[in-house]
């Protein structure tokens, strides 16, 4: 069953259903090369896999993260330049980094956070720790299935 949905082709319609976006959008894309038919039925229409579902997915995260699309079309042509390990060696860096800038933040908070009331520092973490946890718990559930543990 799995193998069918990696398999199917979508008609523009059921694609843009699909990707929750407009007919219209899966032709600007199509046009600017952000997405491309894999091939065409008889009667000339556009067919699109499975893949290019996948690919409109990262194109709405990466407009949800105000990249424009030229900045997007960028992002994609490198993504099929390298291999996986290369992009997952990027990542890597990409979160060092991030956590890098989240230490150094944390270190200007730690006097402040030292300063508040009991009371005020839980409410201030009440609103905090679900979304930290979860980041937490993400990067060591990666740490445990990846190479180092």
């Amino acid at each position: 069953m799995i193998l069918l949905e990696l398999m199917k082709l979508y008609r523009i319609g059921e694609l843009a259903k699909a990707a929750d976006v407009s007919e219209r959008t899966i032709d600007y894309y199509t046009k600017l090369g952000l997405i491309s038919a894999e091939k065409r039925t008889q009667k000339n229409y556009r067919l699109y896999s499975s893949e290019t579902l996948l690919r409109l997915d990262r194109i709405n995260q990466m407009k949800q993260e105000k990249y424009s699309l030229e900045e997007i079309r960028e992002k994609l042509e490198q993504w099929n330049k390298v291999t996986p390990e290369e992009h997952v060696t990027e990542k890597l860096n990409s979160l060092e980094i991030h956590m890098q800038q989240l230490e150094r933040e944390v270190k200007e908070l730690e006097p402040l956070i030292s300063s508040l009331k009991p009371g005020q520092a839980r409410r201030a973490f009440s609103n905090l720790m679900p979304q930290s946890l979860a980041c937490i718990e993400a990067l060591r559930i990666i740490l445990n299935h990846g190479p180092f543990s």
